[in-house]
């Protein structure tokens, strides 16, 4: 059996919700054993992207004023994405999201702020959370690939969504989302 076929999440954690109005934000947080140079350079490589991120880019992420085309998996049309800050290893910013490293305990304590419409905000938060899963895999030299979209609803995604609309007070979303008649 391979590391892949073994993985299953552990329990949703790491994460809150700021409202701001009708502006939610996501943030997670997680610990991960790699330094944050290491890090930097899975957040910011196109390669190591295709290997955890819920998206692909055409180009580097580490350098302000860069701009690429972020494509979403699961998505036709890529988004044009100027990045607005990267101060390496500490903090990188484009679109909505901000990423920050900061050295912890020997490794890198990694957070993620992103802006999600209210109705999303426990489904992202459940994807990253497999996402930063994937990524401490990969880091670690054991890889188990991508685990995003539909796929990740095998590997625990519906608990995860579960479990932190739990922790966030909301209802549990229905997956596809039901879109109003009018």
């Amino acid at each position: 059996m391979t590391d892949r076929e073994q993985y299953t999440p552990g329990p949703a954690s790491g994460a809150q919700v700021r409202k701001d109005g009708e502006k939610w934000t996501l943030i997670l947080v997680r610990e991960l054993r790699h330094s944050p140079e290491k890090v930097w350079q899975a957040l910011t490589d196109p390669a190591h992207l295709r290997e955890w991120a819920p998206f692909e880019v055409d180009g580097s992420l580490g350098t302000v004023g860069t701009t690429v085309n972020l494509t979403w998996v699961g998505t036709p049309t890529p988004l044009e994405t100027i990045v607005t800050r990267a101060d390496a290893p500490k903090v990188l910013e484009y679109n909505d999201i901000r990423w920050e490293l900061e050295a912890f305990g020997g490794g890198t304590r990694l957070t993620l702020w992103t802006n999600i419409d209210r109705r999303f905000i426990s489904m992202g938060a459940a994807g990253w959370h497999i996402c930063f899963d994937v990524l401490d895999h990969l880091l670690s030299g054991t890889p188990i690939g991508r685990i995003v979209a539909g796929e990740a609803m095998k590997f625990g995604w519906p608990r995860l969504n579960s479990e932190y609309a739990q922790q966030f007070g909301i209802e549990v979303p229905s997956w596809p989302p039901k879109v109003a008649q009018s």
